[in-house]
């Protein structure tokens, strides 16, 4: 498919319609199918893999074709000597299996990298997706308070029909009523991006129509720091590349050590002379390691420099990871904190507050402007709650990428 076509495809998608809500894994195994960089690193894998298989093979054979003493550089069938023969290049033993063992550890880094994107993938459909639940619960919430907004101007005009209140309370009401309605267009707009996101992460137009389901509360779970830590140090993706980097450097110092044992070139050719019998000449040619300085200062040199690199960046890796869980559990904790403290007092308290209010303004007891800030109060409550259970779902989340599986995996 052409550059062209693909981007006609992707942006045409908007008028596929979505039949099912999708949940959470199915996004995630969208992403993975389909997700441009996911599919550039794999095909990058599969090349990688195609060169252990070059690594292996045999040099082609020559043909050799030497005609001595012709009358003219053309003539061939003129000739004082003719030789005919076929050469082959035959690796020391044991080095092209070498060399396929280093495009093998190649071939794993890559892989290695291939890994880490999906982590990295899965974490941003995850706050994408946990994202866009959350904006969809912005949306009632705004659409909520403009309701109660317009039965509230509904309820003060009247009020003031009957000479109860004064006009300033029915101007206030209705400021109250185009605010309300304001932050309906915001949250719809911050709704809407977060869908074109997701989409945009599971290589979609972002204008595609997308439904998902799922819910916010997760059910609060207890975790060890020190077991995430001593998981996230043994299943990472960026562990297992050092690693099999490391085994490639060893193995290219090897590669390096056997560059004193010649490859030999073998060969055989029919001599033709004119008038005598045909003879048979067989070469056997080999590298004598005079130079043998040259692999100790470079190849030899190089690995020994690259291993000493691999082994810093391997301890700087380790710290960086257990900082890394260790930023994601405190995150983990005292979001879930927040959400104890929502769930047993804050929304408790707002919602009997506000009922209490609305009953008092009812009967007079108190103005328009406590009513309001009651009801604000309370719908603050309800979106700092949603944040909270957002911020837990994405701390879980980032655990789950630092330890480099998914918790349903341990």
């Amino acid at each position: 498919m052409s550059l062209m076509a693909l981007i006609t495809a992707v942006a045409a998608e908007p008028l596929l319609a979505q039949e099912q809500p999708m949940s959470l894994a199915d996004c995630v195994a969208q992403a993975m199918d389909r997700h441009p960089l996911i599919q550039s690193a794999q095909a990058q894998y599969e090349a990688s893999l195609a060169r252990v298989r070059q690594a292996k093979a045999l040099p082609q054979p020559s043909l050799d074709i030497d005609s001595d003493l012709q009358p003219g550089i053309f003539e061939f069938s003129d000739y004082g000597e003719r030789y005919i023969g076929i050469s082959q290049t035959i690796p020391f033993p044991g080095r092209t299996y070498l060399r396929g063992r280093i495009a093998g550890e190649e071939a794993e880094v890559v892989l290695a990298d291939v890994e880490l994107l999906k982590l990295d993938v899965t974490f941003q459909v995850t706050e994408a997706f946990y994202g866009l639940i959350r904006a969809e619960e912005q949306v009632v919430y705004a659409s909520q308070n403009l309701e109660f907004t317009q039965d509230f101007v509904a309820m003060t005009e009247l009020k003031f029909e009957a000479g109860d209140v004064p006009q300033m309370e029915v101007v206030r009401a209705r400021v109250e009523a185009a605010s309300a309605a304001n932050q309906v267009r915001v949250a719809q707009n911050e709704e809407r991006l977060a869908r074109a996101g997701l989409n945009f992460l599971m290589g979609r137009g972002p204008s595609s129509t997308l439904s998902i389901d799922g819910d916010l509360r997760i059910p609060l779970g207890e975790y060890d720091l020190e077991e995430i830590t001593a998981m996230a140090l043994q299943g990472r993706p960026e562990i297992q590349r050092l690693f099999s980097a490391i085994q490639r450097e060893e193995l290219v110092k090897k590669e390096g050590f056997m560059s004193y044992l010649p490859d030999f070139d073998v060969g055989a050719a029919k001599h033709k002379i004119p008038g005598e019998g045909d003879t048979w000449d067989v070469t056997l040619s080999l590298a004598l390691p005079v130079f043998f300085w040259q692999p100790a200062r470079g190849e030899i040199a190089e690995a020994d420099a690259n291993l000493r690199s691999l082994q810093e960046e391997a301890l700087h890796l380790a710290n960086a990871i257990t900082l890394e869980v260790e930023g994601a559990f405190v995150s983990l904790t005292s979001a879930a904190d927040q959400i104890r403290l929502f769930e047993e007092d804050i929304l408790t308290q707002a919602e009997e507050a506000y009922e209490m209010y609305q009953f008092a303004y009812e009967q007079g007891e108190i103005d328009a402007i406590d009513l309001i800030e009651s009801r604000r109060t309370l719908n603050e409550a309800r979106t700092s709650y949603a944040d909270a259970l957002f911020n837990y779902d994405v701390a879980r989340a980032a655990i789950e990428r630092s330890i480099g599986r998914l918790f349903q995996e341990q």
